[in-house]
């Protein structure tokens, strides 16, 4: 098959085709929407807790000292004073008068630093990232407003640069527990996992008997009230975090750093992203409870974007709740220092954190999967476009086609899917030409088609065609089990991890 690649994919192109296809719909789009809120359809709620799977089995089934939590998303409101969201969980917004839109000032200023670096004049744009950050760093607002000034920038709805001073916006949704409203205790939707690992880090070292270096995972919804959410479900106000805390021994901190931040990146090699799309963005302004962090960008539609963040965190966040909860969060290590001949004894352990948005990883892979080629030579030439996914994230692994709907075929077709449905997710198609059905598969990403003919009521054999190439063979019906099993097996992706 002769195939030219199409050119490069928008952004727009990757809504249309998730909505179209049952991946990704605007919530409560009868009424609208809700902007920045988006509901999982059918193929693309298949297609996520893959993603999720994928992730939690690298996690906990591949090392033996990391384990799983759930945690509630509700917690008292003093665990948020304790990791700092309270006070200092803020974005620096500006208004525009004339338009009365809001923005987010740093974006704003990250946004013309583009400009720059696409326009060629890198050292243009880097100097500007680095005054953004001088500024952020001493909470500047005023120099905030003056850089967006003197940078010339200008609201895109009114054309003016009639900004207002830029005010700090703290992002936690707020609600009230309690059953009379006026006994009612303030409390927040959780706007990451991460304390909900933290304020159990005893009670599972404890029951697990688990020892130091160990980490706990979680997979969770976070919120986060966005002011400027945008480019699709990259930035949301409700989110799905996959997190994992590694606690380590003092000093060791960097070493572990420096081990889970090599083994994401082949994370994410090893679900299809390919290694020039991935990159390391090491952070130079680090967060408040951080000695060392670093981002694994993806080549979006729109530019290198943060997938996931490893950050060192140090013992800033144990350390934070054993002050305020008054309850101590230590660690006793027996092992022998070799330095002193004696056990390390108590300490606060320090952390690794790796967290990766469910919802990024998601649109990367959807993204990144999604492929158009012009195909055939001449008079013959036509554009195909279907998604690439990995056999094993695809949401349905196989579609089975009777050639015509009489003569038995159906009745057979029903046979080999009652075989392969308690195996993988199968469905059955009959409407159409077997062309249009063979394209429809594709545009969700099913990797086979099996098609049910004559010849099968002869030998129990099949076509099954492969979707990347639409290769086209034979094989029994008894093996078709195992033929897609090995494909779409998930142990053939963590065994590259």
């Amino acid at each position: 098959m002769n195939t030219t690649q199409a050119p490069a994919t928008s952004l727009q192109d990757i809504i249309a085709h998730a909505k179209e296809y049952g991946f990704v719909f605007p919530s409560s789009e009868i009424y609208d929407g809700l902007q920045a809120v988006y509901d999982y359809g059918q193929n693309g709620v298949e297609l996520k807790n893959n993603l999720k799977t994928l992730w939690w089995k690298a996690m906990t089934q591949l090392h033996d000292n990391v384990v799983g939590i759930d945690a509630s998303i509700f917690m008292h409101p003093l665990t948020w004073k304790a990791s700092g969201h309270v006070d200092s969980f803020n974005d620096p917004m500006i208004d525009n008068r004339d338009s009365k839109k809001r923005y987010r000032a740093d974006q704003l200023l990250e946004l013309k630093a583009e400009e720059y670096e696409k326009a060629g004049d890198v050292a243009r744009g880097q100097a500007l990232r680095d005054e953004l950050g001088r500024l952020q760093g001493a909470e500047d607002m005023d120099g905030l407003r003056n850089l967006i000034i003197a940078e010339g920038i200008k609201d895109p709805i009114s054309g003016t640069d009639n900004w207002t001073e830029v005010r700090q916006f703290n992002l936690m949704f707020s609600t009230q527990v309690g059953s009379v409203a006026e006994d009612a205790s303030l409390i927040y939707l959780r706007p990451e996992t991460a304390q909900g690992i933290f304020v159990n880090f005893l009670n599972v070292q404890k029951t697990g008997r688990m020892k130091i270096p160990f980490g706990i995972a979680q997979i969770g919804k976070a919120f986060r009230n966005e002011i400027v959410a945008r480019q699709f479900t990259f930035r949301m106000r409700e989110f799905e975090q996959m997190e994992m805390q590694f606690f380590v021994r003092p000093g060791t901190e960097m070493e572990w750093y420096e081990r889970w931040r090599d083994a994401r990146l082949k994370f994410h090699q090893a679900v299809g992203l390919p290694a020039e799309k991935l990159k390391f963005h090491i952070h130079e302004k680090l967060a408040h409870y951080a000695n060392a962090a670093v981002d694994i960008e993806f080549q979006f539609p729109f530019g290198f974007r943060e997938m996931e963040g490893i950050h060192s965190r140090t013992d800033f966040d144990l350390k934070s709740h054993q002050e305020l909860s008054k309850k101590k969060q230590q660690y006793f290590d027996n092992d022998i220092d070799e330095a002193t001949g004696k056990p390390y004894g108590n300490y606060i352990p320090y952390v690794v954190e790796t967290s990766v948005g469910a919802d990024r990883l998601f649109l990367a892979v959807f993204c990144n999967a999604f492929t158009k080629e012009t195909v055939g030579e001449g008079e013959q030439q036509k554009e195909r476009t279907y998604l690439k996914l990995h056999p094993a994230l695809a949401p349905v692994k196989a579609a089975v086609f009777p050639l015509v709907r009489k003569d038995g075929l159906p009745e057979k077709a029903e046979e080999i899917i009652k075989s392969l449905r308690s195996e993988f997710r199968v469905i059955y198609e009959e409407r159409d030409a077997i062309g249009k059905r063979y394209t429809r598969q594709d545009l969700i990403g099913t990797p086979f088609c099996i098609a049910v003919d004559y010849q099968t009521l002869e030998d129990d054999t099949v076509t099954i065609r492969h979707r990347d190439t639409t290769e086209q063979i034979r094989i029994p019906i008894r093996d078709l089990k195992a033929y897609i099993g090995q494909e779409v097996s998930m142990e053939r992706v963590l065994e590259q991890m």
